[in-house]
Protein backbone atom coordinates (compact mmCIF):
# COMPACT_ATOMS: atom_id res chain seq x y z
CA UNK A 1 0.00 0.00 0.00
CA UNK A 2 2.90 2.71 1.02
CA UNK A 3 4.73 1.83 -2.55
CA UNK A 4 1.19 2.41 -4.34
CA UNK A 5 1.09 5.26 -2.79
CA UNK A 6 4.49 6.71 -3.24
CA UNK A 7 3.66 5.76 -7.44
CA UNK A 8 0.91 7.81 -7.54
CA UNK A 9 2.06 10.74 -5.47
CA UNK A 10 5.26 10.79 -8.10
CA UNK A 11 2.57 10.44 -10.96
CA UNK A 12 1.34 13.59 -9.38
CA UNK A 13 4.31 15.08 -9.07
CA UNK A 14 5.18 14.22 -12.84
CA UNK A 15 2.11 16.10 -13.60
CA UNK A 16 3.05 19.40 -11.82
CA UNK A 17 6.18 19.14 -13.57
CA UNK A 18 5.09 18.42 -16.75
CA UNK A 19 2.61 21.23 -16.81
CA UNK A 20 3.95 24.81 -18.11
CA UNK A 21 0.32 26.27 -16.64
CA UNK A 22 0.13 24.60 -13.62
CA UNK A 23 -2.72 22.60 -12.03
CA UNK A 24 -5.64 23.48 -9.91
CA UNK A 25 -6.61 21.09 -6.78
CA UNK A 26 -10.13 20.35 -9.04
CA UNK A 27 -7.59 19.40 -11.77
CA UNK A 28 -5.44 17.48 -9.74
CA UNK A 29 -8.24 15.70 -8.36
CA UNK A 30 -9.81 14.90 -12.01
CA UNK A 31 -6.25 13.45 -13.04
CA UNK A 32 -5.54 11.39 -9.97
CA UNK A 33 -9.47 9.90 -9.92
CA UNK A 34 -9.90 10.89 -6.04
CA UNK A 35 -11.77 14.08 -3.70
CA UNK A 36 -10.67 17.62 -3.35
CA UNK A 37 -9.49 16.87 0.03
CA UNK A 38 -7.38 13.85 -0.81
CA UNK A 39 -6.03 16.29 -3.77
CA UNK A 40 -4.99 18.88 -1.02
CA UNK A 41 -3.60 15.84 1.14
CA UNK A 42 -1.50 14.81 -1.82
CA UNK A 43 -0.27 18.14 -3.26
CA UNK A 44 0.90 18.48 1.06
CA UNK A 45 2.94 15.84 0.01
CA UNK A 46 4.02 16.47 -2.99
CA UNK A 47 5.19 19.97 -1.74
CA UNK A 48 7.09 18.60 1.22
CA UNK A 49 9.01 16.05 -1.18
CA UNK A 50 9.43 18.66 -3.91
CA UNK A 51 9.76 22.09 -2.24
CA UNK A 52 10.35 23.81 -6.05
CA UNK A 53 6.91 23.73 -6.31
CA UNK A 54 5.09 27.14 -6.67
CA UNK A 55 1.92 28.33 -6.31
CA UNK A 56 0.42 30.73 -9.33
CA UNK A 57 -2.83 33.05 -8.10
CA UNK A 58 -5.17 31.85 -10.87
CA UNK A 59 -8.49 33.85 -9.33
CA UNK A 60 -10.42 33.06 -7.85
CA UNK A 61 -8.03 29.73 -7.29
CA UNK A 62 -4.47 28.47 -7.54
CA UNK A 63 -2.39 26.63 -9.91
CA UNK A 64 0.33 24.67 -8.93
CA UNK A 65 3.55 23.58 -10.72
CA UNK A 66 7.19 22.18 -10.38
CA UNK A 67 8.70 24.79 -13.04
CA UNK A 68 11.92 23.12 -12.37
CA UNK A 69 11.11 19.83 -13.82
CA UNK A 70 12.23 16.65 -11.99
CA UNK A 71 15.52 14.91 -11.40
CA UNK A 72 16.36 12.06 -14.17
CA UNK A 73 16.39 9.74 -11.06
CA UNK A 74 12.34 10.18 -11.06
CA UNK A 75 12.32 10.22 -14.99
CA UNK A 76 13.33 6.61 -15.80
CA UNK A 77 10.69 4.72 -17.90
CA UNK A 78 9.92 1.40 -17.42
CA UNK A 79 10.10 -1.46 -20.00
CA UNK A 80 6.66 -2.19 -20.49
CA UNK A 81 6.37 1.77 -21.15
CA UNK A 82 9.08 1.55 -23.90
CA UNK A 83 7.28 -1.58 -25.08
CA UNK A 84 4.54 0.13 -25.85
CA UNK A 85 5.78 3.38 -26.74
CA UNK A 86 8.06 0.77 -29.72
CA UNK A 87 4.25 -0.92 -30.11
CA UNK A 88 2.63 2.26 -31.10
CA UNK A 89 5.49 3.12 -33.46
CA UNK A 90 5.56 -0.16 -35.04
CA UNK A 91 1.42 -0.16 -35.21
CA UNK A 92 1.51 3.06 -37.48
CA UNK A 93 5.00 1.55 -39.91
CA UNK A 94 2.62 -1.01 -40.26
CA UNK A 95 0.00 1.31 -41.06
CA UNK A 96 1.77 3.36 -43.46
CA UNK A 97 1.69 6.33 -41.06
CA UNK A 98 5.48 6.67 -41.91
CA UNK A 99 5.91 10.51 -40.43
CA UNK A 100 4.06 9.32 -36.89
CA UNK A 101 6.49 6.37 -36.99
CA UNK A 102 9.06 8.45 -37.18
CA UNK A 103 8.47 10.52 -34.52
CA UNK A 104 7.77 7.79 -32.19
CA UNK A 105 11.13 6.03 -33.20
CA UNK A 106 13.13 9.09 -32.73
CA UNK A 107 11.78 9.60 -29.03
CA UNK A 108 12.49 6.16 -27.87
CA UNK A 109 16.23 6.45 -29.55
CA UNK A 110 16.07 9.65 -27.43
CA UNK A 111 14.63 8.34 -23.87
CA UNK A 112 16.90 5.54 -24.51
CA UNK A 113 20.00 7.65 -24.95
CA UNK A 114 19.14 9.78 -21.68
CA UNK A 115 19.12 6.60 -19.52
CA UNK A 116 22.20 5.63 -17.36
CA UNK A 117 24.41 2.90 -18.31
CA UNK A 118 23.32 0.69 -15.71
CA UNK A 119 19.51 1.50 -15.95
CA UNK A 120 19.92 1.10 -20.06
CA UNK A 121 21.56 -2.34 -19.82
CA UNK A 122 18.89 -3.06 -17.10
CA UNK A 123 15.66 -2.25 -18.78
CA UNK A 124 16.54 -3.08 -22.67
CA UNK A 125 16.22 -7.07 -21.91
CA UNK A 126 12.41 -6.60 -20.73
CA UNK A 127 11.66 -4.23 -23.40
CA UNK A 128 13.15 -6.39 -26.04
CA UNK A 129 11.11 -9.50 -24.31
CA UNK A 130 8.04 -7.58 -24.26
CA UNK A 131 7.97 -6.32 -28.07
CA UNK A 132 8.90 -9.82 -29.15
CA UNK A 133 5.63 -11.44 -27.16
CA UNK A 134 3.64 -8.31 -28.50
CA UNK A 135 2.33 -8.39 -31.74
CA UNK A 136 0.15 -6.19 -34.86
CA UNK A 137 -2.65 -7.50 -35.90
CA UNK A 138 -3.18 -5.44 -39.15
CA UNK A 139 -6.43 -4.80 -40.36
CA UNK A 140 -7.24 -4.28 -44.22
CA UNK A 141 -8.26 -0.92 -45.83
CA UNK A 142 -6.25 1.95 -47.47
CA UNK A 143 -3.11 2.64 -46.09
CA UNK A 144 -3.33 6.40 -44.94
CA UNK A 145 -0.80 9.04 -46.65
CA UNK A 146 1.78 10.74 -44.73
CA UNK A 147 4.28 12.87 -46.37
CA UNK A 148 6.16 14.21 -43.17
CA UNK A 149 6.85 17.30 -45.98
CA UNK A 150 3.11 18.05 -46.62
CA UNK A 151 2.54 17.03 -42.43
CA UNK A 152 4.93 19.85 -41.56
CA UNK A 153 3.71 22.72 -43.86
CA UNK A 154 0.52 22.29 -42.25
CA UNK A 155 1.95 22.26 -38.78
CA UNK A 156 3.99 25.00 -39.43
CA UNK A 157 0.83 27.20 -40.41
CA UNK A 158 -1.37 25.74 -37.09
CA UNK A 159 1.92 26.63 -34.96
CA UNK A 160 2.01 30.15 -36.71
CA UNK A 161 -1.51 30.80 -37.02
CA UNK A 162 -0.99 31.10 -40.63
CA UNK A 163 -2.67 30.66 -43.93
CA UNK A 164 -2.07 27.37 -45.80
CA UNK A 165 -1.94 27.11 -49.54
CA UNK A 166 -1.53 23.92 -52.01
CA UNK A 167 -2.98 22.59 -54.95
CA UNK A 168 -5.56 20.32 -54.50
CA UNK A 169 -6.16 17.82 -56.83
CA UNK A 170 -10.12 16.94 -55.66
CA UNK A 171 -13.00 18.34 -54.85
CA UNK A 172 -15.18 20.17 -57.66
CA UNK A 173 -12.13 22.21 -59.72
CA UNK A 174 -9.12 19.73 -59.47
CA UNK A 175 -5.86 21.42 -60.01
CA UNK A 176 -6.87 24.69 -58.18
CA UNK A 177 -4.75 26.69 -55.99
CA UNK A 178 -6.89 26.85 -52.62
CA UNK A 179 -5.79 29.21 -49.45
CA UNK A 180 -7.06 28.04 -46.39
CA UNK A 181 -7.10 28.74 -42.80
CA UNK A 182 -5.75 25.34 -41.25
CA UNK A 183 -7.65 24.02 -38.42
CA UNK A 184 -5.85 20.72 -37.80
CA UNK A 185 -5.89 17.46 -39.38
CA UNK A 186 -7.70 14.28 -38.90
CA UNK A 187 -5.98 11.40 -39.07
CA UNK A 188 -7.91 7.76 -39.67
CA UNK A 189 -7.88 5.25 -42.36
CA UNK A 190 -7.02 8.49 -44.50
CA UNK A 191 -6.02 11.54 -43.24
CA UNK A 192 -7.27 14.80 -43.81
CA UNK A 193 -6.85 18.60 -43.57
CA UNK A 194 -9.75 20.23 -41.39
CA UNK A 195 -9.89 24.07 -42.66
CA UNK A 196 -12.20 27.02 -43.71
CA UNK A 197 -11.53 28.84 -47.31
CA UNK A 198 -12.71 31.95 -47.69
CA UNK A 199 -15.69 33.75 -46.10
CA UNK A 200 -17.34 30.47 -45.97
CA UNK A 201 -17.25 30.22 -42.02
CA UNK A 202 -18.27 26.09 -41.85
CA UNK A 203 -15.28 23.93 -41.70
CA UNK A 204 -14.32 21.58 -44.67
CA UNK A 205 -11.99 18.19 -45.49
CA UNK A 206 -9.35 18.12 -48.25
CA UNK A 207 -7.36 15.14 -48.50
CA UNK A 208 -3.56 15.14 -47.70
CA UNK A 209 -2.79 12.53 -50.52
CA UNK A 210 -4.51 15.10 -52.79
CA UNK A 211 -2.98 18.32 -51.65
CA UNK A 212 0.30 19.49 -53.87
CA UNK A 213 2.92 22.44 -53.44
CA UNK A 214 1.87 22.74 -49.61
CA UNK A 215 3.37 25.68 -48.30
CA UNK A 216 2.70 28.08 -44.66
CA UNK A 217 2.10 31.94 -46.04
CA UNK A 218 2.91 34.74 -44.30
CA UNK A 219 -0.12 35.40 -43.51
CA UNK A 220 -2.11 35.70 -40.48
CA UNK A 221 -5.04 33.05 -40.03
CA UNK A 222 -6.09 32.76 -36.65
CA UNK A 223 -8.94 29.58 -35.97
CA UNK A 224 -11.81 30.41 -34.92
CA UNK A 225 -11.95 31.13 -30.94
CA UNK A 226 -15.37 28.86 -30.37
CA UNK A 227 -13.61 25.54 -32.73
CA UNK A 228 -13.16 22.64 -31.20
CA UNK A 229 -11.71 19.93 -33.54
CA UNK A 230 -12.94 17.07 -31.23
CA UNK A 231 -16.33 18.48 -31.68
CA UNK A 232 -16.26 18.26 -34.90
CA UNK A 233 -14.66 15.10 -35.03
CA UNK A 234 -17.36 13.72 -33.40
CA UNK A 235 -20.58 15.70 -35.54
CA UNK A 236 -19.79 12.65 -37.82
CA UNK A 237 -19.76 8.73 -38.00
CA UNK A 238 -16.64 8.74 -40.16
CA UNK A 239 -15.47 11.76 -41.62
CA UNK A 240 -17.58 13.08 -44.04
CA UNK A 241 -19.83 15.62 -42.83
CA UNK A 242 -23.58 16.21 -43.67
CA UNK A 243 -26.97 17.33 -42.12
CA UNK A 244 -27.05 15.83 -38.51
CA UNK A 245 -29.34 13.22 -38.16
CA UNK A 246 -30.56 11.06 -34.93
CA UNK A 247 -29.67 7.79 -35.31
CA UNK A 248 -31.28 4.90 -33.54
CA UNK A 249 -29.90 1.21 -33.91
CA UNK A 250 -31.75 -2.17 -32.15
CA UNK A 251 -29.17 -4.85 -32.46
CA UNK A 252 -30.57 -8.47 -31.74
CA UNK A 253 -30.08 -10.58 -28.58
CA UNK A 254 -27.77 -12.72 -30.74
CA UNK A 255 -25.21 -9.25 -30.92
CA UNK A 256 -25.96 -8.14 -27.89
CA UNK A 257 -23.13 -8.77 -25.98
CA UNK A 258 -20.59 -6.99 -29.03
CA UNK A 259 -22.95 -3.97 -29.06
CA UNK A 260 -22.52 -3.58 -25.78
CA UNK A 261 -18.56 -3.58 -25.77
CA UNK A 262 -18.99 -1.67 -29.52
CA UNK A 263 -18.42 2.02 -29.84
CA UNK A 264 -20.42 3.44 -32.61
CA UNK A 265 -20.28 7.13 -31.52
CA UNK A 266 -18.24 9.41 -28.76
CA UNK A 267 -21.92 10.70 -27.70
CA UNK A 268 -23.47 7.15 -27.65
CA UNK A 269 -26.44 5.93 -25.73
CA UNK A 270 -27.02 2.38 -25.29
CA UNK A 271 -29.65 0.73 -23.22
CA UNK A 272 -30.61 -2.75 -23.10
CA UNK A 273 -33.92 -3.85 -23.80
CA UNK A 274 -36.15 -6.75 -21.62
CA UNK A 275 -35.94 -9.33 -24.85
CA UNK A 276 -32.47 -9.06 -24.79
CA UNK A 277 -31.74 -6.49 -27.48
CA UNK A 278 -29.71 -3.89 -27.29
CA UNK A 279 -30.98 0.24 -28.43
CA UNK A 280 -28.00 2.22 -29.41
CA UNK A 281 -28.76 5.79 -30.15
CA UNK A 282 -26.52 8.98 -30.98
CA UNK A 283 -26.71 11.85 -33.24
CA UNK A 284 -24.27 12.00 -35.94
CA UNK A 285 -23.60 13.20 -39.76
CA UNK A 286 -22.06 10.91 -42.00
CA UNK A 287 -24.80 8.37 -43.07
CA UNK A 288 -23.11 6.81 -45.66
CA UNK A 289 -20.19 5.84 -43.88
CA UNK A 290 -22.57 4.37 -41.20
CA UNK A 291 -24.56 2.53 -43.89
CA UNK A 292 -20.87 1.12 -44.78
CA UNK A 293 -20.41 0.36 -41.22
CA UNK A 294 -23.93 -1.68 -40.52
CA UNK A 295 -23.54 -4.36 -43.28
CA UNK A 296 -20.58 -5.78 -40.75
CA UNK A 297 -23.42 -6.02 -38.32
CA UNK A 298 -26.04 -8.58 -41.04
CA UNK A 299 -29.26 -8.92 -39.90
CA UNK A 300 -28.52 -8.54 -36.30
CA UNK A 301 -28.54 -4.71 -36.43
CA UNK A 302 -32.51 -2.95 -37.31
CA UNK A 303 -31.90 0.69 -37.99
CA UNK A 304 -35.29 2.30 -36.27
CA UNK A 305 -34.17 6.13 -37.22
CA UNK A 306 -33.39 8.09 -39.70
CA UNK A 307 -35.79 7.00 -42.36
CA UNK A 308 -32.96 7.98 -45.15
CA UNK A 309 -30.31 5.91 -43.04
CA UNK A 310 -33.01 2.59 -43.97
CA UNK A 311 -33.46 3.42 -47.44
CA UNK A 312 -29.50 4.27 -48.29
CA UNK A 313 -29.27 0.83 -46.50
CA UNK A 314 -31.39 -0.62 -48.98
CA UNK A 315 -30.16 0.88 -51.78
CA UNK A 316 -26.74 -0.24 -51.01
CA UNK A 317 -27.84 -3.53 -50.30
CA UNK A 318 -29.20 -3.50 -54.04
CA UNK A 319 -26.16 -2.27 -55.69
CA UNK A 320 -23.89 -4.99 -54.09
CA UNK A 321 -26.64 -7.75 -54.81
CA UNK A 322 -27.18 -6.67 -58.43
CA UNK A 323 -23.06 -6.73 -59.04
CA UNK A 324 -23.13 -10.47 -57.19
CA UNK A 325 -26.26 -12.63 -57.98
CA UNK A 326 -25.25 -12.92 -61.91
Amino acid sequence: MRHDKATRLLDLARMLAGSSEGLTLDEMARAMGVGRRTAERMRDAVWAAFPQMEAIEDPPTKRFRIPSGLDSLFQTPTAEELAALRTAADSYAAGGAEGRAAALYALERKLLSALRGAARRKVAPDVEALVQAETIAVHPGPRPFESEQVLSAIRTAVKGLQALSFRYEGGSAPGRTRKVTPLGILFGHSNYLVATEGRDPRPRTFRLDRMQAVAALDEPAPPPADFSLQAFADESFGIYHGQIEDVVLRIGPSRAEDALRWRFHPNQVVTQDPDGSVTVAFRASGMLELSWHLFTWGDAVEIVSPPGLREMMVEELKTALKAHEG
